[in-house]
């Protein structure tokens, strides 16, 4: 078949429509933009690790790592470089070629605790590893030390509609985020940029989620597809669980709208059946986040997803990093974070 255009220009009523399709129709359609444009039988396996737990300011209402929520959930110090590129070594020796660092931080504040991100993601790329971070907002010239360090990508979600987020969100702005996303597209740093589904939202907040994405130019290299994990002592705590095959609905679209993206299974797969995983990888996903832990949520185990993908006829795909750089320590502060 012809591969389709690659747009840049959705409507939400367009996007709606796709969502509003019979599954099945919706799926064949999701399945041949994947074969059109990627290896169908390739997929990305990333690492998350909770470099920084905790304390966070923002308000976010699903995050257990909000400080204003009682959830169990202390706030930690920033790891050590050591420990980090521990982690990043058993995360490559179990198969995965991209290592993500998440810090619970609003935004990036110069000093030591930078500095040292700066020195994990420098010591992370030098062994052969895609590196992405997620720490909050950030400017140009950060962004730009990530990424001669040897970032490869920067996660920063937009988390749902710009018409829903002020009930999900009120300590940063929608044109917050989108700055975010501005400085590192900017610096020439691979973008990572997904939304959080199962909120609360209206089929039409997850369309119009979709079309923003949709419409940046180009789209991001990365789409992680969040299914909410209701955290205990958050303000989404009981929130009905959102059914699977909405789930499902949201990663074919997600694929037929951005059809060069890696679409990532992220958080809330644990609570999915086998056979709605599948139905998943069916849609187009061709990236999921692999290990036992998600900052602070579960994720199946490691054996269990390569069983998974082996039965399917899936094999891992091999890192592209960003940059050669060489390892020399530009910082040794110790960061009180």
């Amino acid at each position: 078949m012809n591969a389709p255009a690659v747009r840049h220009d959705w409507t939400t009523e367009e996007v709606l429509a796709l969502f509003q399709l019979p599954f099945l129709a919706l799926l064949d359609r999701a399945r041949d933009t994947h074969r059109a444009f990627q290896d169908p039988t390739k997929v990305q396996l990333a690492t998350l690790a909770n470099i920084k737990p905790g304390g966070c300011t923002e308000d976010c209402a699903y995050c257990p790592q909000a400080a204003r929520y009682s959830t169990g959930v202390k706030p930690g110090k920033l790891m050590q470089v050591e420990e980090v590129v521990r982690a990043a070594k058993a995360a490559k020796e179990a198969g995965a070629s991209r290592f993500c660092m998440g810090a619970a931080w609003r935004e990036v504040r110069e000093g030591a605790a930078f500095d040292r991100v700066v020195d994990m993601v420098r010591e992370v790329n030098a062994l052969g590893v895609e590196v992405c971070v997620t720490l909050g907002m950030l400017d140009g010239p950060q962004i730009q030390r990530l990424k001669e360090a040897g970032l490869s990508a920067y996660n920063h979600n937009l988390d749902t509609s710009r018409e829903f987020y002020d009930d999900i969100i009120s300590t940063r702005t929608y044109d917050d985020r989108l700055k975010t996303l501005a400085h590192v597209r900017e610096a020439g740093v691979s973008v990572c940029c997904g939304g959080i589904v199962g909120m609360g939202e209206t089929l039409r907040d997850r369309a119009g989620l979709i079309a923003t994405l949709g419409n940046l130019n180009p789209h991001p290299e990365s789409v992680p597809i969040n299914k909410l994990v209701q955290a205990k002592g958050t303000p989404l705590e009981g929130q009905p669980e959102l059914d699977s095959v909405e789930y499902v609905r949201t990663v074919a679209v997600a694929r037929i709208v951005m059809p060069r993206s890696m679409v990532r299974l992220a958080a809330g797969r644990l609570s999915l059946s086998r056979e709605a995983r599948i139905l998943a990888f069916q849609a187009g996903a061709n990236s999921i986040f692999y290990g036992e832990t998600l900052l602070t949520t579960a994720n199946p185990a490691v054996d269990e997803d390569l069983a998974l993908l082996k039965e399917l006829g899936l094999t891992p795909m091999e890192a592209r990093c960003a940059i050669s750089v060489p390892v020399v320590h530009e910082h040794d502060h110790d960061a009180h974070a």
